[in-house]
């Protein structure tokens, strides 16, 4: 008589490998937009009951993934340029893109008092991280700002440089850099610390468009309308963006 052990330890590794639940889209999400996509991705799963996934890095990082093959079906930029050079390049039609948040730029220290407004960055302290501002676009506007102040040479030797906008916020707030330029979204509503919401003449606006590279994927389109419905610009603005209009 053959023993059923073999057949019932195939039939667990089976189920095993069945995921515990199929996404219905994957949509690369520029990192400042970690928090804000999430509870976009419950609230549109709670309406309609399809399942979101997202992949978080720095925009330029995520081109580089998608221009190679990543299976992403829509990408939230942290600007406007990259989703018009996706549709340049023939990765999408182009007709999809529309501008979801304009983001805002914040120096922040958990160090309270230690930021007051733009004296602060000539203050004394070890470190100041920025994102890198060849793949995120908030490094880039970090750049800007300094520029603007005349201070992006003073200050070049202190620069600790974060992947993306996660990294870098991770760098201010275990104190391995005393202060940091971050997304507004990632510190609102902070009580601890100290923080300055950086002019926003002082840098070009981060308009963060969105794109639908697979256009056969009517749940990557039904998240993208959803950001423009109600209740996503919604949970949007809680987040400190502006939304365009």
């Amino acid at each position: 008589m053959t023993s059923a052990k073999p057949l019932i330890l195939s039939a667990l590794v089976a189920l095993l490998a069945v995921p515990a639940f199929a996404q219905d889209a994957q949509i690369a999400v520029a990192a400042n937009f970690t928090a804000a996509a999430e509870e976009l991705g419950a609230a549109f799963a709670e309406e309609t009951g399809q399942t979101i996934g997202f992949s978080f890095g720095a925009t330029g990082a995520l081109y580089t993934q998608i221009i190679q093959g990543a299976p992403f079906d829509a990408l939230l930029s942290a600007d406007a340029a990259t989703p018009a050079r996706l549709a340049d390049e023939g990765h999408s039609d182009g007709k999809s893109i529309f501008s979801y948040a304009i983001g805002k730029l914040v120096l922040f220290s958990t160090i309270e008092g230690l930021v007051t407004g733009p004296e602060s960055l000539e203050g004394e302290f070890a470190n100041i991280a920025i994102a890198e501002p060849a793949a995120a676009p908030y490094g880039a506007a970090a750049i800007e700002t300094l520029d603007a102040l005349g201070l992006t040479e003073t200050l070049r030797s202190k620069f600790v440089i974060g992947q993306n906008i996660s990294q870098t916020h991770q760098f201010v707030d275990t104190g391995n850099a005393e202060l940091g330029f971050v997304a507004y979204s990632q510190v609102i509503g902070r009580e601890d610390g100290s923080q300055w919401l950086v002019d926003e003449t002082l840098y070009s606006p981060i308009t963060q468009d969105a794109i639908l590279l697979s256009t056969d994927n009517e749940a990557a389109a039904a998240f993208l309308d959803f950001l423009r419905s109600g209740t996503g610009t919604a949970i949007i603005e809680s987040y400190g963006y502006a939304v365009a209009e």
